[in-house]
């Protein structure tokens, strides 16, 4: 790692499962002829010196570490200080994470979703009961996500019966809101669940099965998705994108028994690009790389802009 340079984009990251999706990023940069720079953990401090006296410099930075550390967060807020573009910035992250304010957003907006009642924390309201009719309408079983702790399904219910299992997820994260959805049973066919992830990254959107049981994926292209009634997801995710003010994340939308296209999982402000070829349960190789040249492609036109400027 040169620390006495000038890169086209920095990739900050803290998962050791990121590695093979920076390698492609890496990659696809060098085949544009740009210069791109991992920061690792174990960097982001001498990264963040060397940038902060002027011994480094990056035009776009492409931060999966937001918040990991004091100095990955240091690094994200001198780099927008400094008018790098910055691909997410800790705050956009930290309010399109929240699912109770998306599912009002995305309501406002819109956007097709599973019916769902926001109720507060137990914090704020220990003796909180659900309305019955809130709680008819959600139907039995129903979902129960905390509305700010998030990854990997962390504290949701997903077959919650009663006001029993939703004052219990309360006690688990009692400083959180929470949100009630309807339970969603995808249309299935051709031996599929019709449940899929979408990809958005830098303007393109990217479609794959992804199967909610077995989180298996597999590859739907644009054609394969128009055939099957599809299309329309496309520009769900578009519209989750305005709304959200993200440039690079993921989300879920599956098609019900009767036929609704409707966004599950609201946003995954850091999606996981782990490569199916070396994990069972990971994204398409196909669709990584194309994610991955997309932002190498985003860097090259922050590059040529400079140098036209």
């Amino acid at each position: 790692m040169d620390l006495k340079a000038r890169y086209d984009l920095a990739l900050a990251y803290d998962w050791e499962f990121d590695r093979d999706f920076v390698r492609l990023v890496e990659a696809a940069a060098r085949g544009r002829g740009l210069a791109a720079l991992a920061v690792p953990p174990a960097a982001a401090g001498p990264v963040l010196q060397a940038f902060r006296a002027g011994e480094l410099d990056f035009r776009v930075l492409v931060d999966r570490a937001s918040g990991a550390s004091p100095d990955f967060i240091a690094l994200q807020a001198l780099a927008a200080e400094r008018g790098r573009d910055v691909v997410e910035s800790l705050a956009k992250v930290r309010w399109a994470s929240d699912k109770a304010t998306m599912h009002l957003e995305f309501l406002t907006a819109g956007v097709p979703t599973p019916h769902g009642v926001i109720i507060p924390s137990f914090d704020e309201q220990p003796d909180f009961v659900p309305a019955p009719g809130d709680l008819a309408a959600l139907g039995v079983p129903f979902v129960v996500k905390p509305a700010n702790t998030t990854g990997g399904s962390v504290g949701v219910v997903a077959d919650a019966a009663g006001p029993a299992d939703v004052l219990a997820a309360r006690r688990t994260y009692p400083a959180d809101k929470y949100l009630l959805q309807e339970k969603v049973v995808p249309e299935t066919g051709d031996g599929r669940r019709h449940w899929f992830r979408g990809f958005y990254v830098l303007g393109e959107v990217h479609l794959a099965w992804w199967d909610d049981r077995t989180h298996v994926y597999a590859e739907l292209g644009y054609d394969e998705a128009a055939a099957r009634g599809l299309a329309a997801i496309y520009g769900i995710v578009r519209t989750i994108a305005r709304v959200s003010r993200l440039r690079f994340f993921s989300t879920e939308v599956a098609r019900d028994a009767r036929g609704r296209l409707l966004v599950v999982d609201y946003v995954n402000e850091i999606c996981d690009m782990r490569l199916l070829s070396a994990h069972p349960d990971g994204v398409p190789d196909a669709v990584v790389e194309r994610i991955a040249d997309r932002i190498a492609a985003h860097a090259g036109k922050a590059a040529e802009r400079d140098r036209t400027a």
